[in-house]
């Protein structure tokens, strides 16, 4: 962290909440609050205006709902990780909200030492889910919705024989030259398919196609 401060907005309803976690967060010397929200749509202007480390983000929220703010936020260029932190959440929220943007997800009866060590590790790069870190979000992602029953016939997104095959690849981890490798293709044309890809589904990086892949079942586990 080269000694800088851990900047912090926390985005909740509650104003009790929010004096309570300001108190204890200031409490560790490398951390400052230097902004707070009662809805979603707060959130979103100060995450503008203040460019935080760390956004705590509740879901539950009035008028802007934190989930709505969430998918907001994933659409504007900011360097601010966030966190959601709520009193309750479902397994598909857990997968929308890592599939939104956010890097933790931690829950409010937690031990505050816990929280403190989710935004450590977040600032650090890495992601959070309840009680520890996880450093492959795409795997993770795909073991958490395996045990999801199937509510809806899979769509393909127009996706050909080759470029399933390729996407199963990505979510897997390989590069383009493994991939190349792998299907006996030049470089050029995995990264061909990939262009393709991208179009269909609507994404544009290797991370936001991992998941986006596992969250709409394009391939089998």
């Amino acid at each position: 962290m080269d000694g800088k401060k851990i900047t912090i907005v926390i985005a909740d309803d509650h104003t009790i909440f929010r004096d309570g976690l300001r108190r204890l967060l200031e409490l560790e010397e490398d951390f400052e609050v230097v902004g707070e929200a009662a809805d979603g749509g707060e959130a979103i202007e100060m995450v503008k205006t203040h460019q935080p480390s760390i956004l705590l983000l509740d879901l539950a929220m009035p008028k802007v709902p934190g989930m709505e703010a969430l998918h907001d936020l994933s659409r504007s260029q900011h360097p601010t990780r966030i966190i959601v932190l709520t009193a309750a959440i479902e397994r598909r929220q857990i997968i929308e909200a890592l599939q939104a943007g956010a890097r933790g997800v931690v829950m409010k009866d937690c031990a505050t030492q816990l929280l403190l060590k989710a935004i450590k590790n977040v600032v650090d790069d890495l992601y959070w889910v309840g009680h520890e870190p996880v450093v492959d979000i795409a795997a993770y992602l795909r073991q958490m919705s395996a045990l999801q029953t199937p509510s809806r016939a899979r769509s393909t997104f127009g996706l050909t024989r080759r470029e399933t095959e390729i996407l199963g690849s990505i979510v897997a981890g390989l590069g383009n030259k493994e991939i190349a490798q792998k299907f006996s293709l030049s470089e050029d044309t995995v990264k061909h398919h990939l262009t393709n890809i991208f179009d269909k589904v609507g994404v544009s990086s290797r991370l936001e196609l991992a998941l986006f892949a596992i969250n709409n079942r394009l391939i089998e586990n």
